[in-house]
């Protein structure tokens, strides 16, 4: 190989490099805000053991990551992405907690399942989601009575409620955001369907004295139809 062929080669080599150091630093940029070495930008949320990584509230960024999505409450935006919501700021976007009420059309990404008296609530980064069926939607919703509160230590299933009263659905195949949605509303209708109980009704839409017999029906039904879809239900 002569001179001019080695000199080319090493030119070669080194805009290589560089363009792979260039695309790894846009990438950490984007999503900086994942880093779990970051000094206490983030927090790891265990609650309903979650055991997802969040940058903390408060937290700006000068751009946002990529794949975000807008929604809209009150005339105000709010940015979505990877279970994170941020709002416009002075210097930036903002680490924020979305407002109550606040309609998204796909839930966080591993979202923990948590059923709290009967009813179930999608919870991620310290905010709970609830089906809203007339909307075909899920919607923001203030933590539920007996829910576990930011800074008290977690709370195993099932603590203080009745036996049957909350459980927990955690994807084990990788199922995408979309996905989970569409198995956790397809199973919610079906157990509802087959049993006769539907948990987003006031007292199940049974009479008081099947309550407690209806629900545990759903219960049933609604894990085996996770289950067989590839979600790991305690």
């Amino acid at each position: 190989m002569n001179s001019a062929s080695k000199l080319k080669l090493v030119w070669m080599s080194a805009s290589f490099a560089l363009a792979v150091a260039g695309t790894a630093t846009s990438f950490a940029d984007q999503h900086a805000h994942f880093d779990h070495d970051r000094g206490g930008h983030v927090v790891f949320d265990e609650r309903y053991q979650h055991g997802h990584y969040y940058p903390r509230h408060g937290e700006v960024v000068r751009e946002l990551p990529v794949g975000y999505r807008t929604f809209y409450h009150g005339g105000h935006p709010f940015f979505f992405v990877g279970g994170v919501w941020y709002a416009p700021g002075p210097a930036g976007f903002i680490v924020t907690v979305p407002p109550v009420g606040l309609v998204v059309s796909v839930l966080p990404p591993f979202a923990t399942t948590v059923w709290i008296g009967g009813v179930p609530y999608y919870y991620a980064n310290d905010v709970y989601y609830q089906w809203q069926p007339g909307v075909n939607s899920y919607e923001v919703v203030a933590p539920p009575p007996g829910a576990d509160q930011p800074g008290a230590p977690p709370s195993a299933p099932n603590a203080g409620q009745a036996p049957g009263d909350d459980f927990f659905v955690y994807p084990k195949n990788g199922q995408s955001p979309e996905q989970q949605s569409q198995d956790r509303y397809e199973c919610h209708a079906w157990a509802s369907n087959q049993t006769g109980f539907d948990p987003t009704k006031p007292g199940g839409g049974v009479s008081p004295d099947q309550n407690g017999a209806k629900r545990d029906q759903y219960r049933r039904a609604m894990t085996a139809c996770l289950d067989a879809r590839g979600y790991t239900v305690q």
